[in-house]
């Protein structure tokens, strides 16, 4: 089994970036949270990250024939305008996708409530901190 995790625009900033909204854990803390369960699970998860919207279609895209069987993805701030990650999501009908949000979209700022990614996925998991990478491994493995 082999997954994809994608981390948007400023996710390699966690610890850093308002810790009161995201925590005080690291980017780093979250990849080896990641692989642990990657072990647990006895699968293989592959953790990317990139600042550029391109980049992360370019890797969408890749996971349709690269062996990829699910896709977790926290699209940052392109959740609330990018059309492109949607319809790069959209395209991959192969598997399931999985969108995940540390924080609780819909208790922040309005902008942030609304997800153009979401429904090119196949279920949403917000507000559950670091563990809802864990949630939304589960669920994409759950719909492999």
């Amino acid at each position: 089994m082999k997954l994809l995790v994608i981390n948007g625009p400023n996710l390699n900033f966690l610890g850093i970036r308002e810790p009161e909204v995201y925590g005080t854990e690291t980017y780093a803390d979250l990849v080896a949270m990641i692989q642990k369960k990657a072990e647990e699970v006895n699968c293989e998860i592959e953790v990317f990250q990139s600042n550029h919207e391109g980049a992360i279609i370019d890797r969408i895209q890749a996971a349709y024939s690269d062996g990829t069987q699910g896709i977790v993805i926290n699209p940052g701030a392109f959740t609330h305008y990018s059309y492109a990650i949607h319809d790069a999501l959209q395209s991959i009908t192969t598997m399931p996708k999985v969108e995940i949000h540390i924080s609780d979209i819909t208790k922040r700022e309005g902008f942030r409530a609304v997800s153009v990614t979401k429904p090119a996925c196949d279920d949403q998991i917000y507000g559950k901190g670091f563990a809802g990478y864990l949630l939304a491994i589960d669920r994409v493995l759950a719909l492999v």
